[in-house]
């Protein structure tokens, strides 16, 4: 697969030749071996290494301490951080995430073993090729996810680990090899002692993925209990991804979570620890997931007076509404038509100085002036909306004589 030679970064190649150069191994590992084994351009190139911390520190002018306890130090290649870290032997892990302590090594096989799945268990430098001592070539070949050793004791390490291999089925179209399945169903429930931002995190990145669906296998394998009870109340809805649906945060949740009302969403979104902006873009969503729109302008004006321009976009394509209404919609904007208080004619000073008290009765003269130019677009200038806004305060309007 892919052959033996494996086409590096020119920084990456430096930081293993200089460790070489000082008499230590060190080699691409994992995540970044894979993908280029896959064909797909690796995010992060992380390095491995007989070296300890403080020689890797010495050898190299700028580095930063990112967990030095750990065995991983950052080395700068211009701005570029690329992560170095010495072959270790993790310890008893003692909240079922991170472990107790850890052991430097300066054993390759050693280093790569306490790694979670094969195809991630993998090295390589120009020198020795690609080191693969537990089958992940054959397993990215047999497109499965298989755990390095005995699955019951990495998920045991790491519970975080119940949710990377569904992660990555669905990031890679791979499926689970039947043991590591097994395991998982089995020690299911430890998936409650893991930080609910790491959870929404892996969630995130799966539905992101090119197969969303994939996220029935957190229900299949009876996770969901252990997420949270709203998110386990779901009840597996059927998950698709409209044609021309972004791969953004809040249009894969709001896709997903699109049959379960705003506050049941926004209740499984809060549970996990999302951030407020998503949760309030995931709310309009479902909010109006599912609603029938008429391709009328003054009726398609209003609905996009309700939210952004692009959480707009997301629910024309989430609710399948075709063409016409992406033909009005491109009109209102072509047109410059107001759809907020912001490009109204005239603002809150404006009737200040024509005598309307500031308050309440202002705000609800405003959102009358607003109504009545989302219905006419024309009706947006200042005269006209200044003299309908004295006739609403004050019953005036404006004589033939004046």
């Amino acid at each position: 697969m892919g052959g033996q030679h494996i086409s590096m970064p020119a920084p990456v190649e430096q930081i293993i030749d200089k460790l070489g150069e000082k008499g230590f191994e060190a080699y691409a590992v994992g995540g970044c071996v894979r993908d280029t084994l896959l064909g797909r351009k690796p995010g992060d190139w992380d390095i491995t290494t007989s070296a300890s911390p403080w020689q890797v520190k010495e050898i190299f002018r700028r580095t930063i301490d990112t967990g030095i306890r750990h065995g991983t130090v950052t080395v700068m290649m211009g701005k570029i951080g690329y992560e170095v870290t010495t072959y270790r032997i993790d310890g008893e892990y003692e909240d079922g995430r991170h472990p107790k302590q850890v052991v430097f090594t300066s054993d390759l096989l050693e280093d790569l073993k306490r790694r979670d799945f094969t195809i991630n268990a993998m090295a390589y430098s120009h020198k020795t090729g690609i080191v693969d001592a537990f089958g992940g070539i054959q397993d990215l070949e047999g497109r499965v996810i298989r755990c390095v050793g005995d699955p019951m004791e990495r998920f045991g390490e790491d519970a975080l680990r119940i949710l990377r291999a569904i992660r990555f089925c669905a990031q890679l179209d791979f499926s689970i090899e039947e043991k590591t399945c097994a395991s998982i169903v089995q020690i299911a429930p430890s998936i409650a002692r893991v930080s609910k931002e790491r959870i929404q995190a892996e969630l995130t990145k799966l539905l992101l993925s090119d197969h969303p669906e994939r996220i029935s296998m957190v229900y299949d394998t009876g996770i969901s209990p252990y997420i949270s009870p709203a998110f386990a109340g779901l009840c597996r809805q059927s998950f698709f991804v409209p044609a021309g649906l972004p791969s953004e945060k809040y249009a894969r949740w709001g896709a997903f979570l699109r049959q379960a009302g705003q506050e049941t969403a926004a209740q499984v979104l809060k549970d996990l620890k999302m951030d407020n902006d998503t949760i309030s873009r995931v709310k309009i969503l479902a909010k109006h997931a599912g609603r029938e729109m008429k391709p009328e302008e003054a009726k398609v004006r209003r609905a996009m007076s309700g939210m952004l321009p692009e959480v707009w976009d997301v629910l024309v394509r989430l609710n399948d509404w075709g063409e016409e209404i992406s033909r009005l919609t491109d009109e209102i904007r072509r047109r410059g038509d107001c759809l907020d208080l912001k490009r109204l004619a005239i603002g809150g000073q404006d009737l200040i100085e024509a005598g309307v008290r500031p308050g309440k009765e202002l705000g609800r003269i405003l959102e009358l002036l607003l109504e009545q130019v989302l219905e006419c677009p024309e009706k947006n200038n200042r005269e006209a909306l200044l003299e309908l806004a004295k006739k609403e305060a004050f019953g005036i309007t404006k004589s033939c004589g004046n």
